[in-house]
C-alpha cells in the first residue's frame, strides 16, 4: 500500500525548494488568465491596421499628446486666441520647412511635423515671401529679354504684386477651406474617413509652397526649357507632400472618389505652378510702336515726307 509520502508530486517538491531558496520571485496563479500584451492584442484585433493609424495620426500615442498638451482656449476677440497660432521657434519652423522640401515616403506630413503645435507663423511669411519673390523674378526677367532692344523702355510693373499676393493667398486659404469642408462632409458619410482640422491643412500647404521661392529667384534665367524643368522638379517635390498627407485620409473611401479628391488637389497645385510661370515670365513680347513718319504739307500744295531717325 502506498503511503502519503508516495502520493506527493515531485514538481510540488521543486516548486517549495525554489521559493524557500528564493522568496521573493515571482509566481503565478492557474488561476488567472495569462495577460496578453497590448501591442499583441491590437494586431490580432485589427490586422494591417497598425500602419494606418501610424500614418494618420490616430493611434493611443496622438490621445496621449492631446491630454497632456491640453490648453484653455482664449474667446475669440481677444488677442490671446490669435498669439496661439503663432507659438512657434525658428527651429520648429525649419525643420518643417525642411521636410517639406525633403519629404519622407511612407510618411504623414500632420502627423511629423503639425499635430502637436500647427502654426500660422510659417504659412503667412512663405506666402508673403513667394509674392515678393515671383513679382520682383518677374520684373527682371522682363528686363533680361528685352535688355539691349533700342526700342524697349523699362517700366517696372507694380501690378505685379497685387495679382501674385491674389493668386497666392487665395490659393492657400481657399483651396484648404473647401478641402477641409469635403473631408468633412465624407466623414458623416464614411466611418474611416479621417478629417484633418482647417489649420492643419492650411499649414500644410504653406509649408508646400516653399519649394516656389528658389525656384522662382531661378526663374530669372531667359531659358524657356530650364524654367520648365524647374517647374516640374518643383511641383513633384510640393506635390508628394501633399499626396503623402492626403492619401492616407481618403483611400478608405470609395475608390473613384479617392482618386478624383487627390487628382483634384495635383491638378489645382500644377495649375497655380505652371499659371505662375505663364503669366509672369512667360508672357508674350509686347508690340513695341512703330515710329510715325511726319507728314509736312508744303506751301505748294505737295507734301513732304521726312523720316525720323
Amino acid at each position: 500500500m502506498a503511503t502519503v509520502d508516495d502520493l506527493k508530486f515531485e514538481e510540488f517538491d521543486d516548486a517549495a525548494n525554489l521559493l524557500a531558496a528564493n522568496p521573493d520571485a515571482t509566481t503565478i496563479s492557474i488561476d488567472e488568465p495569462a495577460e496578453i500584451p497590448k501591442n499583441q492584442h491590437s494586431r490580432l484585433q485589427e490586422p494591417g491596421r497598425e500602419e494606418d493609424d501610424e500614418l494618420l495620426g490616430t493611434d493611443d500615442s496622438d490621445k496621449t499628446e492631446l491630454l497632456a498638451g491640453q490648453k484653455k482656449s482664449a474667446p475669440f476677440w481677444t488677442f490671446e486666441y490669435y498669439q496661439t497660432f503663432f507659438d512657434v521657434d525658428t527651429y520648429q519652423v525649419l525643420d518643417r520647412i525642411k521636410g517639406s522640401v525633403f519629404p519622407v515616403p511612407g510618411k504623414n506630413f500632420v502627423r511629423l511635423y503639425i499635430r502637436s503645435n500647427p502654426d500660422l507663423y510659417g504659412p503667412f511669411w512663405i506666402c508673403a515671401t513667394l509674392v515678393f519673390t515671383i513679382a520682383v523674378s518677374g520684373n527682371l526677367s522682363n528686363f533680361f529679354i528685352h535688355l539691349g532692344k533700342p526700342t524697349y523702355h523699362y517700366v517696372p510693373e507694380f501690378r505685379k504684386v497685387s495679382i501674385a499676393a491674389t493668386t497666392i493667398f487665395a490659393y492657400a486659404w481657399l483651396v484648404p477651406l473647401a478641402l477641409w469642408g469635403f473631408l468633412m462632409w465624407r466623414n458623416s458619410k464614411v466611418m474611416n474617413i479621417v478629417s484633418y482640422s482647417f489649420l492643419e491643412i492650411v499649414c500644410v500647404y504653406g509649408y508646400s509652397l516653399f519649394v516656389y521661392i528658389p525656384t522662382a529667384i531661378l526663374w530669372i534665367i531667359p531659358e524657356k526649357v530650364v524654367r520648365w524643368v524647374l517647374v516640374m522638379f518643383s511641383l513633384c517635390i510640393s506635390g508628394s507632400v501633399l499626396v503623402m498627407t492626403f492619401w492616407p485620409a481618403v483611400r478608405d473611401d470609395n475608390r473613384r472618389i479617392a482618386l478624383a479628391t487627390v487628382g483634384a488637389i495635383v491638378l489645382l497645385h500644377a495649375l497655380l505652378s505652371v499659371g505662375c510661370l505663364a503669366y509672369f515670365f512667360d508672357a508674350p513680347e509686347p508690340d513695341f510702336p512703330v515710329p510715325l513718319i511726319p507728314i509736312i504739307p508744303a506751301h505748294n500744295g505737295t507734301t513732304v515726307v521726312t523720316k525720323s531717325h
